[in-house]
């Protein structure tokens, strides 16, 4: 696995990147403290009050997760 994109996130975390994808208009409201859990991660940014997925975030949510590949199975 590359180490770079290896990120051990929770169920909500992967739920709040992945409300970031749509535009704008369309996203949901995100738990507060996830969304902020993500900043601090380089995963989400905020512009103009609004959240959004950085190109890290993106390339983590394709990649996905070792522990949800652990749940799948």
């Amino acid at each position: 696995m590359d180490s770079e994109l290896d990120y051990e996130l929770s169920l909500d975390q992967w739920q709040a990147l992945k409300a970031l994808r749509p535009p704008a208009s369309a996203r949901r409201r995100s738990n507060a403290l996830v969304l902020e859990q993500l900043v601090s991660l380089g995963l989400a940014s905020i512009n103009d009050g609004l959240p959004s997925i950085t190109p890290i975030g993106r390339k983590v949510l394709i990649r996905g997760s070792s522990s949800l590949l652990d749940v799948a199975a």
